[in-house]
């Protein structure tokens, strides 16, 4: 050992570095999130096809889902919505059985990374309670349709585990077709624009 500290930041494409264990909202940008969610995918790639389902993709159809369940919702919350999984930036997408595992240490970081977020894009840090049950439910009505759709799970135990949806698929049905790293990315943030400028 060398005495000096183990290195605690991550260096992103735009020049930023970013110290994991302290994020600073200015070392935050939407260019480096969406990169990354367009990159990371859900179900620990454990889907079929062969291109991923991204985590970018899904938040953009968890935010879309959220505006079906309150059309009068407020760009800012559809804005929540689509960054509801930004930590993943930089942590990745880890299954939920896992991150339970993990316990309370693993909740602490990817909080501290969600409110460096939230603040870098003059978001309320804490939530109001509704915005996060809304959030919730359209990331359950998300993660139904992928489990049936690409990860293998039959309808009732998908109903089971997410609940089940009171969506069509139809309405969803092009943000519920894979694509590339690049479109995924590239409509993230397009929404992110149509949602940012609805201040």
């Amino acid at each position: 050992m060398n005495g000096k500290s183990p290195r605690a930041w991550q260096r992103m494409l735009s020049g930023r570095r970013l110290d994991i264990l302290n994020p600073s909202p200015l070392d935050v940008e939407i260019e480096d999130i969406a990169h990354g969610l367009a990159r990371v995918a859900r179900w620990n790639g454990q889907t079929r096809g062969g291109v991923i389902f991204s985590v970018a993709q899904h938040s953009v159809l968890v935010a879309e889902v959220l505006g079906l369940l309150d059309p009068a919702a407020p760009a800012r919350w559809r804005l929540f919505a689509l960054l509801h999984d930004a930590p993943e930036y930089v942590i990745g997408d880890m299954i939920s059985p896992f991150k339970a595992a993990l316990g309370e240490a693993y909740r602490e970081f990817e909080a501290r990374l969600e409110r460096a977020i939230l603040l870098r894009f003059s978001l309320n840090p804490e939530p109001a309670p509704a915005l996060r049950r809304l959030t919730k439910r359209a990331d359950r009505i998300s993660a139904y349709f992928e489990a049936t759709l690409y990860a293998g799970f039959d309808a009732d135990e998908a109903a089971r585990l997410f609940g089940a949806p009171d969506i069509e698929p139809n309405r969803l049905k092009t943000l519920l077709a894979p694509m590339p790293p690049e479109a995924a990315q590239a409509i993230f943030l397009r929404r992110f624009q149509d949602f940012d400028g609805g201040r």
